[in-house]
């Protein structure tokens, strides 16, 4: 895939943006109000619902591994990265997908990207545990994603209607 000089910067402002929600996504005291382990709200994913509308799969999917790679890098757990660029991917395909549907709008896209990226987390966590007791934590996980997927999709409708009139969506 070649990229333009405009594309590529674009790419990078968003990669910097999605790491940015990561960061400030971990300062938010979510363990008080939702008490199960390893939920997020899903922040950066606002950038990779938007990337996927905004930008295309292909650029999308750049700002998602660069995101995944380099917030594992900055935190310094590389462990995570197996967790993160699964669950990404996973929710990466199921949004292409479901965004061919057109009478699903991008909050339904969103929740279904949700669900798919703890999917891919619980098979993260599978393959490193090396044991199918990770399942038993899914069901509560995907209802979590509800929530968090909807959040995300409605955070994404409000870029999209605050940027409609530039250029960047025209494009």
């Amino acid at each position: 895939m070649k990229l333009t000089t405009r594309q590529l910067t674009l790419c990078a402002v968003l990669t910097a943006l999605a790491l940015a929600l990561s960061y400030a996504e971990n300062l938010l005291p979510l363990s008080l109000a939702i008490p199960l382990p390893g939920v997020k709200l899903g922040l950066a994913n606002i950038v990779t619902v938007f990337s996927l509308y905004a930008l295309g799969a292909g650029q999308a999917l750049l700002i998602l591994i660069a995101r995944c790679t380099l917030g594992a890098l900055f935190a310094g757990n590389v462990n995570a990265l197996l967790f993160s660029l699964l669950g990404g991917l996973c929710a990466m395909g199921a949004m292409f997908l479901l965004s061919r549907f057109r009478p699903l709008s991008v909050y339904g896209v969103s929740v279904g990207g949700a669900a798919a990226h703890n999917c891919g987390q619980v098979a993260a966590a599978i393959l490193t545990l090396g044991n199918a007791a990770p399942l038993y934590y899914l069901p509560l996980l995907l209802g979590v994603s509800l929530f968090t997927g909807a959040l995300t999709g409605f955070a994404a409708g409000l870029l999209f209607r605050a940027l409609e009139h530039t250029s960047l969506m025209k494009a």
